[in-house]
């Protein structure tokens, strides 16, 4: 049994800054006249703006207002004076399908406040810049072919002190796509005798310790949450801080330029590992197996369902790695950015074989996605730009105010899809 020791003054800072309001004292709304933000391509939209302190908006103030392509320089600024509570600005259209920008920021006290909008014109029609390789699947084909000569040999370990009355928790380990290189994570099962279906849950960008996605597996589901970077998943937090700092800090980029020992090739095998593990499973129905995840998951969870047929759905909140060569186009490209410099050539290369982009356009399974308009992390245009090249079933959800982040609502529609699909009530 692992002992924890709490520091109690560590534990009442810890509470003290929970509670602290994640607001502002003034706050700036940026207020487009659509209530879903989406406009035709060369239509005007109207925007109001307020600054409220204390839920009241502010009088006789002056606020600097901008616009312009996503992720690109505002191409007009503004000062709005507001007298009566609000003031109004129109913007221009832009000429084609993508998406615009509009910030308010509010000095006072010494103090900037800033708020932003990005609306969509016609985002339906936005297409990828990216390119498919004629050996894409070949590529792709060979590499989870090499990938099944070596035996999973998995190892699971019960975690005591993770398991519930109804839930047993194990961190486990396979061998991914060569001798002695794992895949780590935390498996879900239910007590209860029976077979159940099953979903991979891939993480978002970054080293994290995992303890298990209870409360998914409580709905009657077999879980399992994976690592990518090869290390065991239930160690001390601050060692994951120091690798993030040191040795795996921008991981992403690692071999970028060389399309068969980039990062990623070893992860997109590792997540169709973990497919063969769940299924291998006794508590498996040994069919029904669903992905989901978020950001790096949410790439993942496509790719995924795109390399395994034996995926059966799959759901992608804001998918990274999508239109990696938007920046060359004049439009944001997917994380991880890409920027010109001295090896672009082959990492433009690379990024043929890894781009959610390509990807999509193989689906064949129904899948779920789900993001905002306001990120920033991986810009609408891209995520969009993948979905759109979809023909397999698709459900486009999307809460246009969120950014990087998502309303409990937006997460719980998100397990609901999957939980639906696999038919567990």
């Amino acid at each position: 049994m692992r002992k924890v020791f709490l520091c109690i003054s560590c534990l009442l800072c810890t509470i003290s800054l929970l509670a602290q309001p994640s607001q502002t004292l003034y706050t700036v709304a940026v207020q487009p006249d659509k209530a879903n933000w989406i406009y035709k391509v060369g239509e005007q939209a109207e925007f109001t703006i307020s600054v409220q302190k204390n839920k009241v908006a502010l009088n006789n103030i002056t606020v600097e207002c901008e616009y312009g392509p996503e992720a690109f320089p505002a191409v007009k600024k503004i000062s709005l004076d507001i007298k009566n509570a609000s003031a109004s600005f129109k913007v221009p259209g832009l000429k084609t399908p993508g998406f615009q920008t509009v910030r308010a920021t509010f000095k006072v006290d010494g103090k900037t406040y800033s708020s932003y909008t990005n609306i969509g014109y016609e985002p339906e029609k936005i297409q990828p810049t990216q390119t498919m390789p004629a050996d894409f699947q070949e590529f792709w084909n060979k590499a989870l072919a090499d990938a099944e000569k070596i035996p999973l040999q998995p190892l699971l370990t019960l975690q005591p002190e993770l398991c519930t009355p109804t839930l047993n928790v194990y961190h486990i380990r396979f061998q991914n796509y060569a001798w002695g290189s794992y895949i780590y994570g935390m498996l879900c099962v239910p007590k209860k005798p029976g077979k159940y279906p099953a979903v991979l849950q891939v993480p978002g960008a970054g080293l994290h310790s995992f303890s298990g996605y209870k409360s998914l597996a409580d709905k009657g589901v077999i879980t399992l949450e994976i690592g990518i970077h090869g290390i065991p998943v239930n160690l001390p937090q601050q060692l994951y801080s120091d690798l993030a700092n040191t040795a795996l800090n921008g991981y992403a980029q690692y071999n970028l330029d060389n399309k068969d020992k980039y990062y990623f090739k070893r992860v997109f095998v590792g997540c169709k590992r973990a497919i063969d593990f769940l299924l291998s499973l006794e508590e498996s129905d040994g069919q029904t197996v669903a992905v989901m995840g978020g950001s790096q998951g949410g790439a993942l969870s496509i790719i995924t369902a795109a390399l395994d047929p034996r995926v059966k759905c799959f759901a992608s909140r804001h998918p990274g790695m999508c239109d990696l060569t938007g920046f060359l186009n004049g439009r944001p490209g997917g994380w991880p950015s890409l920027k010109n410099n001295p090896n672009i050539a082959l990492q433009l290369e690379t990024s043929q074989y890894y781009d959610v982009v390509n990807f999509a356009r193989i689906l064949k399974v129904p899948g779920y996605y789900t993001w905002g308009l306001n990120d920033t992390a991986c810009y609408p245009t891209t995520t969009f730009s993948a979905y759109n090249v979809v023909n397999a079933e698709k459900t486009l959800n999307v809460f246009a105010e969120t950014a990087h982040w998502h309303f409990p609502e937006q997460n719980a529609a998100f397990e609901n899809w999957i939980l639906g699909r696999l038919g567990v009530k």
